[in-house]
């Protein structure tokens, strides 16, 4: 069964992604963001935080969506301090569940 598997793939379509690598997006909402300083400031942290443990994940295509807002009365500024520790705490913890993920 095995090798019906593997003889087939050969004759596939290329990969999607033709280096295999890990590779991470960002996707932030407007709708969770007003902003566009505010998404991109946060865009950035999940770039940067996630660098940190690309050689840790498994090879794929990993996604990163923020899915609650940021409110303007708490985090006034899209480069405070206190939004930066908030970003980057979280994606911390999710890049952690992630590279020790089977």
């Amino acid at each position: 069964m095995n090798a019906q598997i593997v003889a087939a793939k050969t004759h596939a379509t290329p990969d999607l992604f033709p280096v295999h690598d890990t590779w991470v997006g960002a996707m932030v909402p407007k709708r969770w963001a007003k902003r566009a300083v505010t998404r991109n400031a946060i865009k950035r942290q999940i770039y940067t935080v996630s660098a940190d443990f690309l050689p840790s994940c498994p090879q794929a295509a990993w996604v990163v969506r923020l899915r609650r807002d940021f409110s303007r009365k708490e985090f006034v500024s899209a480069s405070s301090e206190a939004l930066t520790q908030a970003v980057r705490t979280e994606v911390r913890a999710l890049m952690q569940a992630a590279a020790s993920a089977p």
